[in-house]
């Protein structure tokens, strides 16, 4: 009996993914973390310290989130390419 070549499948969890899934997780640990911005100072052009260091997290979360998503689709682009390149 011979044997058929068994299917070699890429690591479901991958280096890339490590990173996209931290990049998605650093906002909600920011922001959970409560005692790392619940005070008043330093004020930035009179804004408390609370308000504006929330929204600079509301600026760094986009850049998180799309850097995430271009490592996402770079990702599926090469598994694609892979697929379809070994079953030429």
């Amino acid at each position: 009996m011979s044997e058929a070549p068994e299917e070699v499948r890429p690591p479901v969890v991958t280096p890339v993914r490590i990173v996209i899934a931290l990049c998605l997780v650093a906002p909600f640990v920011a922001m959970l973390w409560v005692g790392s911005f619940a005070k008043t100072d330093p004020a930035f052009i009179g804004i408390p310290f609370f308000y504006w260091y929330q929204m600079l997290w509301v600026l760094i979360s986009t850049a998180l989130t799309m850097t995430a998503y271009q490592l996402w689709q770079r990702e599926q682009r090469a598994r694609a390419a892979a697929k379809g390149g070994a079953a030429q």
